[in-house]
């Protein structure tokens, strides 16, 4: 698993390396603040890459004397790193944008080059994020879909850079400028999600469904008479549950440690890799729901 989600998520980093390059090389020679502004993302996306990719190799390793419930946090924690990052990119982005069409400076060279690294920035992060939310869903990696999201929402943020160039090649200069302030709106946006998405999981919220999912399941499980006190947390890729359950009082201690090793079970089918805390009560004994 950890060697899958590496290779997909240092792939990720040499294409940020690629889309840098060009992004940065046409951006200076042209003088288009659209360009500029989408080598400077992808230069933070580098960052950001770079970030999952350790960040993955890290969270897999397994539990420890000092991290007693593994380090799946560390993805969690990368996501938000990734947002905090986007935002970075918005300021530099609106401050430039505003300034130039404040002065009215906004002409610039437009070549073929301009639409060549445009065109060849979508195709890459059209297969790269396609790539990583394949991963992503396969191995249930927050880090990994944080950087799939964002890369989707570069293949709009490069064609609205595409559209402002065309019409600055008709003479609308100022149409760059205002691409320029589309990619930050976009930007902003996709960040804000991101973020939140990362702190509910760093704040320990409980994963909208999850734990509906997770009571139905115990409560088809034979013997169960009921359940409570049913806590649920994402470690990462992972879940961390814990739950009361009703027995028969007339079983024995085996049996009732049996029907709490067919609960453990039925939940990591449903959920997969969990780390579940099952605690038996007999059906007599009162407690609140």
């Amino acid at each position: 698993m950890s060697n899958e989600k590496s290779k997909v998520a240092f792939i990720s980093v040499l294409a940020a390396v690629v889309l840098v390059s060009m992004k940065m090389v046409v951006g200076i020679l042209t003088g288009s603040l659209g360009i500029l502004s989408e080598a400077l993302h992808s230069a933070l996306d580098f960052v950001a890459a770079a970030i999952t990719w350790i960040s993955v190799k890290l969270s897999d390793r397994p539990a420890d004397f000092d991290h007693n419930y593994g380090h799946g946090k560390i993805e969690n924690f990368s996501a938000l790193m990734e947002a905090l990052l986007l935002l970075l990119t918005c300021g530099w982005i609106v401050w430039e944008a505003v300034s130039r069409l404040i002065s009215g400076n906004t002409t610039i060279d437009i070549s073929v080059w301009s639409y060549i690294v445009l065109i060849a920035s979508i195709c890459i992060d059209a297969w790269r994020s396609r790539e990583l939310m394949r991963i992503a869903k396969k191995y249930k990696s927050q880090a990994l879909e944080a950087d799939a999201l964002h890369f989707s929402t570069d293949i709009l943020s490069s064609f609205v850079v595409l559209v402002g160039l065309v019409c600055a090649h008709f003479g609308y200069f100022f149409a760059d400028s205002v691409a320029a302030l589309g990619v930050a709106v976009i930007v902003i946006f996709i960040s804000v999600r991101l973020s939140m998405r990362a702190i509910n999981s760093l704040l320990d919220k409980a994963p909208d469904g999850i734990r509906e999912e997770v009571a139905e399941t115990i409560q088809d499980v034979k013997g169960v008479v009921k359940s409570h006190s049913l806590r649920v947390r994402s470690v990462g890729p992972d879940y961390e549950i814990d739950v009361n359950i009703h027995v028969d009082p007339s079983l024995s201690i085996v049996e009732a440690h049996d029907i709490a090793d067919k609960v453990e079970r039925a939940v990591r089918r449903k959920l997969g890799k969990t780390m579940i805390n099952v605690h038996v009560e007999p059906e007599s004994q009162s407690h609140a729901n």
